[in-house]
């Protein structure tokens, strides 16, 4: 096996790194898109460059409309398809007739087992048979992301981790997008950094920390357990 770390650490350009994992694994590289603006960063840069990647998504049920009109505006761009993985039913259902609609508004805990149910199960599916899952994680997003490497082994899921924009700022994110005309959430043009479901997320004002429009009733970490290590 190639020293996969090292080689991958000396890439410079995405397009490239990305090359490299799927000719190590091929048909066993996907990237998991939420539609924020890191993903549409690396969803132009797979697309553009006919790169043999699996492209996937997680519809939670509870999203904001301008997310759906995003992914139909992203499909009629780049002419891509993309699968979409949604929570069990039983597991909702049972969620909702104990708890309610809203029961992550209670605690840390119950707002974790929604995620859990609506965003962990569904990926953790999604990414069976996968050696090398693409992430648009930044470092700049939340402190537990500062020590991130480009690749690491994430030893729970059995299979290596790639995140090509962790160094990136949010400059460099956004002129990416600029430049190339790459269709964004108008979500963002509202104060929206970080979006995720439609109850849990709000805009955030100048000066605030990216995350704080996350779960904004927490102290917590702000994770969803997708991520965690």
């Amino acid at each position: 096996m190639k020293d996969l770390t090292g080689l991958i650490a000396q890439q410079t350009d995405i397009a490239t790194g990305i090359r490299i994992l799927t000719e190590e694994f091929p048909g066993a590289v996907a990237f998991s898109t939420s539609f924020g603006q890191e993903d549409q960063v690396l969803a132009d840069i797979i697309w553009r460059n006919q790169l043999p990647v699996r492209v996937f998504t997680l519809d939670t049920g509870r999203l904001f409309q301008e997310t759906y009109d995003l992914m139909d505006l992203t499909r009629a761009r780049y002419k891509q398809p993309f699968e979409i993985y949604f929570p069990e039913t039983a597991a909702v259902e049972a969620l909702v007739k104990e708890k309610g609609m809203n029961s992550f508004y209670e605690s840390v805990e119950n707002r974790k087992e929604c995620c859990h149910i609506r965003k962990v199960v569904p990926l953790n599916r999604a990414l069976q048979g996968t050696k090398v899952w693409i992430t648009g994680l930044r470092a700049e997003q939340s402190e537990n992301r500062h020590s991130m490497p480009a690749l690491e082994w994430d030893e729970a899921r059995q299979l290596y981790k790639y995140n090509p924009l962790i160094h990136w700022t949010f400059e460099e994110m956004t002129a990416y997008l600029q430049k190339n005309n790459v269709p964004y959430n108008r979500l963002h043009d509202k104060g929206f950094i970080s979006i995720g479901c439609a109850p849990c997320t709000r805009a955030i004002e100048p000066g605030e920390h990216p995350r704080a429009g996350r779960w904004w009733w927490e102290s917590s970490q702000k994770e969803c357990g997708l991520h965690a290590s």
